[in-house]
């Protein structure tokens, strides 16, 4: 397995360590995440919905930290996860569908978009969101925001993360979720 992706949980088990991107309803893509119970509390999310979880660049934590085995509980391990060295080694393996990044610079709010399957939702490190490299990165179809008080700086990660993979799936009729 190499340094520039390395797959976690299912695909791990399934030996498919330097194949592209596998195919999923929706994907939900951390970039640098700092917090490991954000992270745990996401690969719960994307064991439970289907979706694809992606992490990207340094993670301030270890895979193997307990904060992020217990927010994960026993759905750890039923998650589809995915470890990209960084944004460009994720880019080379996506071939799914328009990527939208999140962030309270983002001009349309994020039910304003029509999601459809295969689309990636991306979100920044806990305490500075996505960079401006990423904010202008010509892959991204929009910058998308979850409409807040002026004077709050953020929201937590993995609530505005489910709150954006939820309404994506709602648009898409919550497909194969009962």
């Amino acid at each position: 397995m190499t340094r520039e992706t390395q797959q976690i949980g299912p695909l791990r088990r399934h030996g498919a360590a330097n194949s592209a991107i596998v195919p999923r309803m929706l994907h939900l893509i951390l970039y640098e995440p700092e917090i490991p119970p954000n992270t745990g509390n996401l690969m719960r999310l994307c064991a439970n919905t289907g979706l694809q979880l992606h992490l990207v660049g340094t993670l301030g934590f270890e895979l193997e930290d307990r904060r992020l085995r217990r927010a994960g509980l026993d759905y750890r391990d039923l998650a589809v996860v995915q470890q990209h060295q960084d944004w460009s080694q994720f880019l080379l393996r996506w071939s799914g569908g328009q990527l939208y990044g999140l962030s309270t610079k983002g001009q349309k709010r994020y039910d304003q978009v029509a999601f459809a399957a295969g689309d990636g939702l991306l979100f920044g490190p806990e305490t500075r969101g996505l960079p401006a490299t990423l904010l202008s990165d010509p892959e991204l179809t929009a910058v998308l925001r979850l409409p807040m008080q002026p004077e709050s700086r953020s929201l937590n990660l993995s609530n505005a993360a489910a709150i954006v993979a939820f309404e994506a799936l709602r648009q898409l009729d919550f497909p194969s979720l009962v």
